[in-house]
């Protein structure tokens, strides 16, 4: 059973094809792991087993058949809360929501189902999806399978926990300012975010991003093609375009690549975070990439405007709802968005503001290098029960500083795997290329996970 939860999308598609395997069968492995792994580290929400079976069981029929409905026919695959799914209340995470069920299935949804992967459950996310952590006040506690005391990251904290859990090869995350690379890190998972709007999504937003996580790179890649696939609900999203998402290699001699301690403010990159991003610095100057110091695009106006405009957008959100449904968000963020009140109009538009800066900003560093490496996360890890690693609401973004200026030049970035802490935590490596290079992203993630040989040894149940 080890073995076959380590097993990637195409190994499995090829058992299906080759019915050495059904889908009904991976899916009782899937299952077994759910069930002794799930009150250890509470990723799920909406977790539906009777419609897992029988959607596990059509597929398996259809395979009998030679007729698979596409890529991802037969493969467990979640989706954060924040997704919609045609008939689940969406709480986006707090006891604030009136529970109401979705009319519609987002974009995501539906090309998952289009291809007749099994979708068994949502998973966890804080507040509104504007923390860090597996903290919220609708969902329990979700807590980072290698370490239970520790925090997943966020908002997509359900994901990064089911994935590193091993509940199946695919969870797909959304990513504002870095709540896909963020827990992806944490959790040792690779986590993409493409360039803005190569995956439709609905409700768009300034930055926002969905994209998959999993536990390799050929995963999340092979994910792309249904995922990028045309939906007209976003306004946002890029013009259709045949890719091959599998063309995985690359030759990286000569490729210019920037090296990113510093993220100009914020928390500053421990030690041992530092550690590992310099030692896979070395891996890509091994494999021929010139690898040159490159200073930070992000400043403390730029992250202070941000901060202001997200809370004054979010108390025009929340304002007006009742006293007692107020009074129902998680304190941490209610803290957080009444300063909103604060913020006048001028204030508000001059932090809207600071986001071209950040475009212009990337704008003038990749026109002197090819890509950027730098720490997904500054930190080693923080406590599970914590909102943020700062637990400051009145400093709630120092950790997002190597992470959120992508969203904002809306370029892609991946973070993967670059080592463990003392302690045996993961640590993340994020992986940034030009617009709409998503493609070259995915290929030098994938060229990194060769030379470093991957994560083997998975987190297991007690």
């Amino acid at each position: 059973m080890t073995d076959l939860l380590d097993a990637t999308i195409p190994q499995l598609r090829a058992r299906f094809a080759n019915r050495s395997l059904s889908p009904s069968e991976y899916w009782q492995a899937v299952e077994a792991r759910i069930t002794a792994f799930e009150p250890s580290i509470a990723a799920l929400y909406a977790y539906d087993l009777e419609a897992a079976r029988a959607q596990a069981a059509a597929s398996t029929v259809r395979w009998q058949k030679g007729e698979p409905l596409g890529p991802l026919d037969g493969i467990p695959v979640t989706l954060k809360e924040l997704i919609a799914t045609k008939g689940t209340p969406v709480p986006l995470g707090t006891a604030a929501t009136i529970l109401t069920p979705a009319a519609a299935d987002a974009p995501v949804a539906a090309r998952l189902r289009e291809d007749g992967a099994v979708i068994f459950a949502k998973t966890t996310c804080p507040d509104y999806g504007m923390l860090s952590s597996g903290l919220s006040s609708f969902h329990p506690l979700s807590r980072n399978p290698w370490n239970t005391a520790m925090n997943p990251g966020g908002s997509s904290a359900g994901a990064a926990a089911a994935g590193a859990a091993g509940y199946g090869p695919l969870h797909i995350g959304t990513d504002i300012g870095g709540s896909v690379r963020l827990p992806a890190g944490w959790t040792g998972l690779f986590g993409f975010k493409p360039s803005n709007g190569r995956i439709p999504i609905d409700p768009y937003y300034v930055g926002r991003c969905a994209g998959p996580m999993t536990r390799t790179v050929e995963d999340a890649a092979f994910a792309m093609a249904t995922l990028s696939r045309p939906d007209g609900r976003d306004a946002t999203s890029l013009p259709p375009v045949t890719i091959d998402w599998m063309d995985l290699d690359i030759d990286i001699k000569g490729l210019r690549i920037g090296l990113m301690l510093d993220a100009g403010c914020g928390l500053e990159a421990e030690p041992e975070v530092k550690a590992a991003i310099l030692a896979g610095a070395r891996h890509f100057e091994a494999a021929g990439a010139e690898i040159v110091e490159v200073g930070p695009v992000l400043t403390r106006a730029m992250l202070d405007g941000l901060d202001h405009f997200w809370r004054a957008k979010f108390w025009g959100d929340i304002r007006d709802l009742p006293p007692e449904r107020r009074a129902a968000i998680l304190p941490y963020i209610y803290a957080w968005a009444e300063k909103g009140a604060d913020v006048s109009g001028v204030q508000a538009v001059a932090g809207f503001g600071q986001t071209m800066e950040m475009r212009k900003a990337a704008a003038i560093l990749f026109s002197t290098v090819d890509a950027v490496i730098s720490p997904t996360n500054p930190i080693v890890s923080y406590p599970a029960d914590w909102a943020s690693p700062t637990n400051d609401p009145e400093r709630p973004f120092e950790h997002i500083a190597f992470t959120v200026p992508w969203n904002m030049s809306e370029q892609p970035a991946a973070s993967i795997n670059a080592g463990f802490s003392a302690s045996g935590l993961p640590i993340g490596l994020q992986i940034v290329g030009p617009r709409f290079a998503d493609l070259a992203v995915l290929k030098l993630s994938r060229l990194f996970e060769t030379m470093t040989g991957g994560i083997r040894n998975w987190p297991r149940p007690n």
